[in-house]
C-alpha cells in the first residue's frame, strides 16, 4: 500500500470543485454519465474493481483514518484531491459529511441486460420517490442475493447523494437499471420467467401462507409502489398476484422499504431451501 501523506497531495482546484458541486443536480448527473459516492464505505466499494472512480475529494482527518482507502485509489491512478472541510461540505447534502467524496462513472444497466441472466429473484420500485427509500431497497437486494433491481420511469433517480447514501456501496453490487416504464418491465419480466409479485397492503394473497405453500420457491419479481399512493389499480393489475405482508400488531402498515425487506427475505428464503431440498 502506497503511504499517503498531506503534503504528498494536490489541493482540489476552483475548477475541479464547481465540476463536481454540479453534480448534486440530477440534470448535470444525466448529462455526464458521473455521481457522488460519499463515505467511506459506499467509496471503498466503488474502488471494487478499478476503473469506476474518476477523482476523491478527501479531508486531511481521513487520511489518518481511512489510509487504506486514500491508498488503494492512488495505486488505481485515482486522482485524489485534498480539500477543506467546507469545501467537502459543498460537496455533500448530508449534515455530517463523512470526509470522502468520489466522483464516480454511472453504472446503470439496460433492462434486457439486468434481466437476461435467468434471474431468479428480482425487485422493481414502481415510481418510488423517496431517496432514502430507494437506497434501503438496493441494500436489501444486495443483502438478500437479487439478481438486479429495476428502478421504473418516474421514480427518484438512483444516483441522488442520499440514494447512494442509503445503499452503502450495494449499488456497485447488482445490476441497476433505470427509467423504463412498468409495463415494459412486467412484460420482459414475464419474458425471462419471473413471477411478478406486487406487495400490497390489500392484497388478496397471504405473503406467509405463500412461503409456507411452496410458491415463493420460484423465480420472482417483487413489485413496489409509491410511498404515498402504493400502486393504481392499473399497475396491480400487471402483477401475477398482489400479496400483503401479514402485520400481528397494532401498526396500520410498513415503511415500503421495510416491506421490501421483508418480502425479498422471504423469496430468498424459499429459493435457498427449495434448491437444497428442505
Amino acid at each position: 500500500m502506497i503511504p499517503i501523506e498531506p503534503t504528498g497531495l494536490v489541493p482540489a482546484s476552483q475548477n475541479e470543485l464547481r465540476s463536481a458541486r454540479r453534480l448534486l443536480r440530477r440534470k448535470d448527473r444525466s448529462e455526464t454519465g458521473l455521481f457522488l459516492a460519499e463515505g467511506p464505505q459506499v467509496v471503498r466499494e466503488a474502488l471494487r474493481p478499478p476503473g469506476r472512480v474518476r477523482t476523491l475529494f478527501v479531508v486531511a482527518e481521513a487520511l489518518d483514518r481511512h489510509p487504506e482507502l486514500v491508498g488503494s485509489a492512488v495505486e488505481d491512478g485515482v486522482a485524489v484531491r485534498l480539500v477543506s472541510d467546507r469545501d467537502l461540505g459543498s460537496l455533500s447534502d448530508a449534515v455530517t459529511p463523512q470526509g470522502v467524496v468520489a466522483v464516480c462513472d454511472q453504472v446503470d444497466v439496460p433492462l434486457a441486460v439486468a434481466l437476461g441472466s435467468a434471474p431468479r429473484l428480482v425487485v422493481c420500485c414502481a415510481q418510488v420517490r423517496d431517496p432514502g427509500n430507494a437506497g434501503t431497497v438496493i441494500r436489501c437486494a444486495d443483502a438478500f442475493g437479487a439478481d438486479a433491481v429495476v428502478l421504473s420511469a418516474g421514480s427518484v433517480d438512483a444516483y441522488n447523494p442520499k440514494t447512494v447514501r442509503a445503499g452503502v456501496g450495494s449499488l456497485f453490487h447488482l445490476p441497476v437499471s433505470l427509467g423504463a416504464a412498468l409495463p415494459e418491465i412486467v412484460e420482459a419480466a414475464h419474458a425471462a420467467g419471473l413471477e411478478v409479485l406486487a406487495a400490497d397492503g390489500s392484497g388478496e394473497a397471504d405473503l406467509a401462507e405463500l412461503a409456507a405453500s411452496g410458491e415463493l420457491a420460484g423465480p420472482t419479481m417483487w413489485l413496489l409502489g409509491n410511498e404515498a399512493w402504493g400502486l393504481p389499480d392499473e399497475h396491480a393489475a400487471l402483477a401475477d398476484r398482489v400479496v400483503r405482508v401479514p402485520l400481528y400488531g397494532a401498526a396500520e402498515s410498513l415503511n415500503l422499504s421495510t416491506a421490501a425487506a421483508v418480502c425479498l427475505y422471504a423469496s430468498a428464503t424459499a429459493q435457498r431451501a427449495g434448491a437444497t431440498g428442505r
